[in-house]
């Protein structure tokens, strides 16, 4: 009976009392990377294609959907910050350049969504 309780006590002296993190999903780091795609399209759309889609929004939506603790939804909202700020600091004005970039996040967007549900969702 004392050895069993030996590891628990163990465990419990090393935490020193502090709180246990949960564990980032399987998907976090891919997840992480379309936040910040997903930032720099909030940056590039309405540069390059007035009108187009409100990538915050869908950022919004894919959290609320994710529901994650706090530590997770501030990475996915510094990542998302990430991608904004990226672009900002590259173009004033739609160049065919930016534009080149946008159609690139757009596929990438597009094929690591498509990832994170083929592997990932139930």
């Amino acid at each position: 009976m004392k050895r069993a309780l030996l590891p628990m006590l163990l465990v419990a002296v090393l935490l020193g009392g502090r709180p246990v993190l949960a564990v980032d999903p399987l998907y976090e780091p891919q997840l992480e990377h379309l936040s910040q795609v997903l930032g720099s399209l909030y940056f590039l759309t309405p540069l390059c294609q007035a009108g187009g889609k409100d990538w915050r929004v869908e950022m919004s939506e894919l959290i609320a959907l994710d529901a994650p603790d706090d530590d997770r939804r501030q990475r996915l909202a510094g990542a998302f910050n990430a991608g904004y700020q990226a672009y900002a600091r590259l173009y004033r004005q739609c160049t065919e350049s930016a534009h080149t970039a946008m159609t690139k996040l757009l596929a990438d967007a597009e094929h690591t969504a498509r990832d994170i549900h083929a592997h990932y969702a139930e």
